[in-house]
């Protein structure tokens, strides 16, 4: 879709081509910058076929999976297993906004986009698929994951080198979780995409959480194969609890995005990195701006409340997460506020979240220097490419071809 986005910049998309410029700034995140900053989008979505799991999945689970359905009048429902019920509008699309809505799903074409926007690695969560975890069924997940960890091994395997998907792991039960984790480092995965709660649902404390040393065993075998660890929005429980009157930011904001707090609090005061030293972990597309506010609140509740808190750790919670976790983010300015403030620029990951509508892409570079210019160079380095390649332990040189002279 490279050469029709180029024409497609309609009335409702303009203010992403606003920007402040790059005055003063050494390296630039234009893809005609000679001396680009190396550029990994830490979240981006895969375009699954939309028959891949009716095709590929034991026909045993075929009338489990997420459906349309419409009603006597003619509307039309998503309905999944673990999922509301939630009514699909007819929105037409125009404009880039058509454009995005129909890229990736051609690798020469993926790879076109993401040279235009600058990247020279993009790392690959499902689409579609997030809602593989959508049911209290370890088993369904289980084959669900594997029928996408099999698609994306085939389908990124030839270009590999720039685009990067994370193997999703079904994590119920946790002896599955480990024979897909070995079985995806075997097919060259570089990092696991876990659900924000291992178990499928609202909280229920019967339930085991990744706090709990019964997955010791899976971090084991993560960090045994060197892999990443991603915990991406909208997973681990229904996103769209909230209905009616501005439900869609409610849903968004409490539902989707806060919920990843959760997983990142269980590794950092729970011992698990303590006793897991090499684990490098990463909440993905939920932004950056409360990681600080997050890790203050950690360390005080473990010091005001040591009389009940346990384990005791040999370090503070706040200081597992500088030394091992990640945060990724497409535009969060708050966040980038506090970046160098808080000792945070190691620990933050840009993302263009191509090819999704939240996403900066084609615009990154317009984007980048609408957040970043109070950065030094050091950082928008760091943030722009070089946290993520220490994160899913990618080769760093620049990848993206120079637009010819001709």
């Amino acid at each position: 879709m490279s050469e029709q986005i180029a024409d497609a910049v309609d009335a409702p998309n303009q203010w992403r081509l606003t920007t402040p410029g790059h005055n003063g700034w050494k390296r630039t995140a234009h893809a005609s910058d000679p001396n680009k900053y190396f550029m990994v989008s830490a979240d981006c979505h895969a375009m699954e076929p939309p028959n891949l799991w009716k095709d590929r999945l034991e026909k045993k689970f075929a009338d489990r999976l997420p459906k349309i359905e419409i009603d006597a009048n003619g509307v039309k429902w998503m309905v999944s297993e673990g999922w509301s019920r939630s009514r699909l509008l007819d929105v037409p699309l125009e404009g880039e906004d058509n454009v995005r809505n129909k890229s990736g799903s051609d690798p020469a074409l993926r790879l076109q986009d993401l040279d235009r926007d600058g990247v020279d690695v993009e790392v690959i969560f499902p689409n579609r698929g997030l809602q593989m975890w959508a049911t209290p069924d370890p088993e369904f997940a289980d084959a669900q994951c594997r029928v996408f960890n099999d698609w994306a091994a085939e389908f990124y395997g030839p270009i590999k080198d720039r685009c990067v998907p994370m193997a999703a792991i079904a994590t119920a039960r946790v002896e599955d979780a480990v024979r897909e984790i070995q079985r995806a480092a075997k097919l060259g995965f570089k990092g696991v995409t876990l659900p924000c709660k291992p178990i499928f649902g609202g909280h229920d404390p019967r339930h085991p959480n990744y706090n709990f040393g019964i997955y010791d065993t899976m971090w084991a075998a993560i960090q045994d194969a060197n892999l990443a660890i991603t915990f991406h929005v909208s997973t681990g429980r229904d996103p769209r609890a909230a209905r009616k009157d501005g439900g869609a930011v409610i849903n968004y904001v409490s539902h989707s995005l806060a919920p990843t707090i959760e997983p990142v609090a269980n590794l950092c005061a729970s011992g698990v990195i303590e006793r897991f030293p090499k684990l490098r972990f990463a909440s993905i597309e939920a932004g950056i701006g409360w990681v600080a506010w997050a890790l203050h609140a950690m360390d005080e509740a473990y010091l005001k409340h040591h009389m009940w808190a346990y384990p005791k750790l040999k370090q503070m919670p706040s200081e597992y997460f500088h030394s091992n976790g990640f945060s990724s983010f497409q535009e969060d300015p708050a966040g980038l506020d506090l970046a160098e403030k808080h000792n945070l620029a190691r620990n933050f990951m840009w993302a263009n979240d191509y090819p999704h509508h939240e996403g900066s892409w084609p615009h990154s570079a317009e984007a980048i220097e609408r957040q970043m210019g109070h950065l030094s160079e050091e950082s928008r380095a760091n943030i722009l490419g070089l946290n993520a390649a220490r994160c899913f332990n990618l080769d760093v040189r620049r990848r993206v071809p120079m637009p010819s002279s001709n």
